[in-house]
């Protein structure tokens, strides 16, 4: 067999990207060994290109199993932005389908959360968020009514902030969340077509408006496989000293 030197390195992950652009995604790769006897190309040096694509998630192995064909993880910056400016920003296309949406009392919980008093009534309404038509996130968000009157589900099939912004003259300006990671339920895994064994990244909050006013309770189900989160941290500025008053 005739080795090809490291440097070629970059020759074998090109033909490994014209690989993996003909397969569709999940689809097994031949075999290192067969691979390599077909580029007449020494193991170690096709080890290396692969893990180059592994790094950058088209690749991903499965002890035991081989190699598979995989789509990069999509990385959603903790923000102010909506799902649909996020994939936009990332040229994918953003889509949304609402499957539930009912008015009812809020409990004290959700009061609490929403600041309204008991008993007020909220709109509640679930969507699953897709990108390129693939299941992405299941969201489940709850809004006062009267913030939001006359709110219907055909108001819902693109950006709920955009939607608050030309409808309700309504800007979201700032909020908190928390994120934890979460196994899914068979009726979410379900819906995002994902096994009950993949893990999930859920993430809970509110969001506020100019004037101060809590706008949404927000529970959101982000499929681990396909998302990354990624946040900017700035390290606070160290106090300036004073100096003594005598």
């Amino acid at each position: 067999m005739t080795s090809l030197a490291p440097g070629k390195t970059g020759e074998i992950r090109a033909r490994l990207l014209d690989l993996v652009d003909l397969l569709p995604e999940g689809a097994p790769l031949p075999s290192e060994r067969e691979l390599a006897s077909r580029w007449q190309v020494a193991r170690m040096t096709l080890r290396r290109a692969m893990d180059d694509l592994v790094l950058q998630e088209l690749l991903v192995r499965r002890q035991g199993s081989g190699t598979f064909t995989s789509r990069p993880k999509v990385s959603r910056r903790l923000g102010m932005t909506s799902f649909s400016e996020e994939m936009r920003r990332r040229g994918m296309r953003p889509a949304s389908r609402t499957l539930e949406l009912r008015r009812h009392r809020a409990d004290r919980a959700r009061c609490q959360q929403l600041r309204i008093p008991a008993g007020d009534v909220v709109v509640e309404f679930v969507r699953l968020r897709l990108a390129d038509d693939a299941p992405m996130a299941l969201e489940r968000t709850t809004v006062p009514e009267r913030y939001v009157p006359g709110l219907s589900i055909a108001d819902l099939q693109s950006s709920w902030y955009e939607l608050l912004a030309t409808k309700y003259r309504t800007d979201i300006v700032s909020g908190t969340c928390q994120l934890e990671p979460a196994m899914p339920d068979r009726r979410t895994a379900e819906q995002l077509r994902i096994p009950l064994t993949q893990p999930c990244m859920r993430i809970r909050g509110i969001s506020l408006d100019a004037r101060g006013r809590v706008m949404e309770y927000c529970e959101a189900m982000y499929r681990g496989d396909r998302y990354t989160i990624t946040a900017e941290l700035h390290r606070p500025a160290r106090p300036t000293a004073r100096r003594a008053i005598s």
